[in-house]
């Protein structure tokens, strides 16, 4: 299905108010668009992988990032471009730093899903009108009623639910990496990061879609606004409102005669 046609299809039944991003993870830097802008050599800075989806979706800039663009460790790793070393994997560093001991530090990292090391250079993110790639996983932020669209559409042919994993923190794992792992539509609740360093709002969530699935998704949509599902959401509004009896009273004075 053509990128522009999804992004029309979104555009008619979601409305979604940030870029919906095209991403795919490229095995050489030969893969990388001519206008990518890439964190260190165009900005001056490394940066979290969210802080450079943000950009993407916010500003509508195609990014690319790879290994000397990393700044969050997890990042990292769970694309595959720094090694799962022993001490990432044991908890033996206060990463996230907010949980409770190394155990815990130590369970989170081994679950966090991950893409094999070395296999992908690099990252590349751009809003779908402006790819000129086939992504691997189109990523869409909505507010939870367009967010619950994505997800009716997704059963709609299925009957199977979309699924949804978070740590509180981790949210490219979760939108990049589970999503080309499992090839499965995914809702993510944003973590402290995604939501410190890279804008995401008190009222967003994320919306991860392989592009396998999408023509799918895209007639879920067609379909179940045809028989009644709608965003915005309609509010029912045909039936008789409920008053104090003072205005029944004053309503019978009002109605009589004389």
């Amino acid at each position: 299905m053509e990128l522009l046609t999804i992004r029309q299809a979104l555009g008619d039944y979601i409305r979604p108010e940030t870029f919906p991003l095209a991403i795919k993870m490229v095995s050489s830097a030969g893969e990388i668009p001519e206008k990518a802008r890439m964190p260190k050599r165009d900005l001056g800075t490394p940066m979290p992988v969210c802080q450079g989806i943000g950009l993407a979706r916010r500003y509508g800039w195609v990014m690319a990032m790879g290994a000397e663009d990393m700044l969050c460790p997890p990042g990292g790793v769970t694309l595959g471009f720094l090694p799962a070393k022993a001490g990432i994997l044991d908890g033996s560093f206060k990463v996230p730093p907010w949980v409770k001991d190394q155990e815990v530090r130590a369970r989170i990292m081994q679950s966090m899903p991950r893409l094999e090391e070395g296999k992908y250079s690099h990252l590349v993110a751009a809003p779908l009108e402006r790819a000129e790639f086939e992504p691997q996983v189109i990523l869409i932020y909505g507010n939870p009623a367009q967010i619950a669209r994505l997800i009716q559409a997704t059963v709609w042919a299925t009957g199977e639910p979309a699924s949804s994993t978070s740590f509180g923190a981790l949210s490219c794992a979760e939108e990049v990496t589970r999503t080309i792992l499992t090839d499965q539509c995914q809702y993510i609740v944003a973590g402290g990061g995604n939501r410190i360093m890279a804008g995401v709002q008190d009222n967003e969530v994320s919306f991860a879609l392989p592009i396998s699935r999408a023509e799918a998704v895209v007639n879920g949509l067609e379909e179940s606004h045809k028989r009644g599902m709608r965003y915005p959401t309609p509010s029912f509004l045909t039936f008789k409102a409920g008053f104090p009896p003072s205005f029944a009273e004053l309503m019978d004075y009002l109605r009589q005669e004389g």
